[in-house]
């Protein structure tokens, strides 16, 4: 749909992931076997002994800066893409682009961890919100914002929305506008996307409540980062870096050590590909 396709070939895709662990190896970042780090009091990611997890250098070509706001963040709405399916899982594939999506939940003090890191990079990021998670830390929208980043629905509580449609669309509706509604009274808009919870993929009647509740995409992605399961840094990094494309949508976790301590190698490897990280937003744009 967005042009030709460039193939991964297995063997570019594990000598990158041989690089990236031996560097996550280096840094320390997957130290225990376990997850790369939990969150002191700071709100930095720590490593199981209590000292800070290392970051690796992030690469000149991204940049030390903060990135520039982004033309399609704060309080901007859902847009309709002619020609994109319902179901959105990738961008283009012919432009040197890939959109991070992340879901919005959990420690408050990884997701600014994580936010601090991606902007250091001068990435820009898809941050799928749960409403309840704003409800309590409702700063963070107005975070993710100014970091210029876009801020999008991920439901109200997080339910297994298909199941709860079959048998109650009004609960299920009200999911999503719930956390529609919140998101406005903070942002000023609904936010950008919608993305059904617990996974990317949605039903007919899914669809079909999103559009009513104003998003006529739903967003879903083509990599799935896997990092509620994996057992280390190098998982992280193996999983997206096999599977990363020209105009892929990336699913993380905001608030995972793993992902948190995996994001600088992550984000410099997708530089010395020749990718940039931007807003889904963007990339479809």
């Amino acid at each position: 749909m967005g042009g030709r396709e460039r193939p991964v070939h297995r063997r570019d895709a594990l000598g990158a992931g041989a690089v990236l662990l031996a560097s996550a190896l280096a840094a320390g970042c997957a130290r225990g076997g376990g997850e790369a780090g939990v969150r002191g009091e700071d709100g930095g990611v720590r490593g199981g002994g209590g000292a800070p997890v290392s970051s690796p250098p992030v690469s000149p070509a991204y940049g030390s800066q903060a990135p520039a706001p982004s033309p399609y963040g704060s309080a901007a709405g859902p847009r309709r893409f002619p020609g994109w399916p319902g179901v959105i899982t990738h961008g283009p594939r012919d432009r040197p682009r890939i959109a991070l999506t992340f879901e919005g939940r959990g420690d408050p003090g990884l997701a600014r961890a994580a936010l601090t890191r991606i902007e250091r990079a001068g990435a820009r990021v898809t941050v799928l919100a749960v409403g309840s998670w704003l409800e309590a830390h409702p700063e963070l929208a107005r975070r993710i914002l100014d970091g210029g980043h876009e801020i999008g629905n991920h439901t109200e509580h997080h339910r297994d929305l298909a199941a709860l449609a079959e048998r109650d669309e009004h609960s299920a509706y009200e999911e999503i506008a719930a956390c529609a509604r919140r998101l406005r009274r903070l942002t000023g808009s609904i936010g950008t996307w919608f993305r059904p919870s617990p996974g990317p993929g949605a039903s007919a009647p899914v669809r079909r409540l999103a559009a009513r509740a104003g998003y006529p995409h739903v967003l879903g992605y083509d990599v799935e980062s896997r990092d509620h399961a994996a057992t280390g840094v190098p998982a992280v990094l193996r999983k997206v870096t096999g599977e990363l494309r020209h105009g892929s949508v990336v699913g993380l976790s905001l608030a995972r050590p793993v992902t948190v301590a995996a994001l600088p190698l992550l984000l410099t490897e997708i530089d010395r590909r020749g990718l940039r990280a931007v807003t889904a937003t963007e990339l479809l744009s």
